[in-house]
């Protein structure tokens, strides 16, 4: 039987720290800041982060890749009695790939109000209608989650300026 895992609001934080620092990495990198964290029996067992830009590849979100590195470590496709944590709320992509491994529990920081799949544009995690629901904990360090995109974006938006200003040579 599929256990939903159980965190104090100390191991929370600290699972959703481990993620924002995923997301720093990702920020350094020129990716989209997003980090992800898989536990299991309070460990991590997995964690990564937005690869789409090195990697070329539509697919390369923070929590497909955390997903990956779990399936490898326990050998399965079967994440049952794990924990995602994941500073933005998943997409269509990755509510599927959360739902489709059996995660049971996912704790995430900014809502998408683009393209949220758990809360919203969707509740896909939670339908009914599917043969696995998963427990949502959304607004978990949701400011610095949301910050950090903030952040990035606004840099983006700088250097296009930038490149519009200065004259071509």
């Amino acid at each position: 039987m599929i256990q939903i895992p159980t965190f104090s609001d100390e191991q929370i934080d600290y699972f959703m720290q481990v993620a924002l620092n995923e997301a720093s990495i990702a920020f350094n990198e020129g990716e989209v800041p997003i980090g992800a964290v898989i536990v299991k029996n309070n460990q991590i067992i997995a964690k990564a982060h937005n690869h789409r830009e090195a990697e070329q590849l539509a697919t390369a979100h923070a929590e497909l890749m955390a997903i990956e590195k779990a399936n490898l470590k326990l050998k399965s496709w079967r994440l049952e009695n794990t924990a995602l944590f994941v500073t933005l709320e998943p997409c269509v992509m990755c509510a599927g790939a959360i739902i489709n491994s059996r995660i049971p529990a996912v704790y995430y920081g900014a809502d998408d109000v683009k393209g949220g799949a758990t809360r919203s544009l969707y509740r896909l995690l939670e339908d009914a209608r599917l043969n696995h629901r998963v427990a949502v904990h959304h607004g978990i360090r949701s400011e610095d989650c949301g910050q950090l995109l903030k952040q990035f974006f606004a840099q983006i938006r700088l250097k296009r300026q930038e490149k519009k200003v200065l004259p071509n040579k």
